[in-house]
């Protein structure tokens, strides 16, 4: 599946609010968020590869339910806190972003074991299509993000920021807007830093997969699912303290600048997810048997 860390990051990155991300599968596919491709979208499987990834996907996924959404529930408390006492600032923020980026790290440990299982798996064809299709993957990002002059590239940037908000708080004010476009001519030439870190992730990855019967297989897939930040190019490095920084200011600014009405369509929609989460039969059924 693509990098979900494409701004999708859904309950995780900075806010519910700065992703849009409201369907409740996209929670699952955190479970491929740590991998970040999908299978059946990269490479063809055969039966067998695909009944057992079904099998372990299964596993991780009534593991996710049971331990991890009593958690996000916990989180998304505190969310609603921070709205209705007009508390969503920076010092907030960054301690939402914080928990959201261990939960990511406990979803990365969990699963690695299977992803190392399932990639010594494959066989020459499946590698060969894989490298294919990484190549495809970033000749469609370059296109859609980064051949464009800069200056349409931020005002893009700006746009797909405002679809992602609206549903979350409405249509913004000209003065949010302008609060948006701002954030977005600061963040320059982010989408090239973020395609050519992605690349070179990648290429670290099929660099490890095609000597997956090497001894240290398992540590190399272990290292690069679990510390990406370790892998991450100079450029790309020196930028994201300023991009994350970018974006909890942008969401503090927002809610300064937010009306009554907006605030009560946030926590309307904190609530739905709330909902959401809470209606899981896997969570029902986890809660009924203590």
């Amino acid at each position: 599946m693509g990098i979900v860390l494409r701004t999708c990051i859904s309950l995780w990155l900075s806010l519910a609010l700065l992703t849009g991300c409201s369907q409740l599968g996209l929670t699952y596919r955190h479970l491929d968020l740590i991998i970040p491709w999908s299978l059946s979208d990269y490479l063809d499987m055969h039966t067998a590869q695909k009944d057992w990834l079904d099998d372990r996907l299964k596993e991780h996924l009534s593991w996710h339910c049971t331990t991890q959404i009593p958690d996000y529930l916990s989180w998304l408390d505190r969310l609603q806190g921070m709205v209705e006492t007009s508390q969503v600032n920076e010092t907030q923020l960054k301690a939402r972003t914080a928990e959201a980026r261990q939960a990511i790290a406990t979803i990365s440990r969990e699963i690695t074991p299977s992803a190392v299982e399932l990639l010594r798996q494959l066989d020459d064809q499946q590698v060969a299509e894989m490298q294919t299709a990484f190549d495809k993957d970033l000749r469609k990002h370059e296109s859609d993000f980064v051949d464009q002059p800069l200056d349409q590239q931020i005002k893009d940037r700006a746009q797909r920021m405002e679809k992602r908000l609206n549903p979350w708080i409405g249509k913004l004010s000209a003065t949010q807007r302008a609060r948006v476009m701002q954030w977005s001519t600061s963040l320059g030439e982010q989408n090239r830093l973020w395609i050519d870190n992605r690349s070179h992730w990648q290429s670290l990855l099929l660099s490890a997969v095609k000597q997956r019967q090497a001894p240290d297989f398992d540590q190399r897939i272990a290292k690069l699912l679990q510390d990406r930040e370790t892998f991450w190019t100079p450029e790309y490095r020196a930028a994201y303290d300023h991009t994350e920084q970018a974006a909890i200011s942008l969401i503090s600014d927002l809610m300064a600048q937010s009306s009554p009405e907006q605030r009560q369509k946030l926590l309307g929609k904190i609530a739905d997810v709330r909902k959401d989460f809470t209606d899981l039969s896997c969570l029902k059924g986890a809660k009924q048997a203590y």
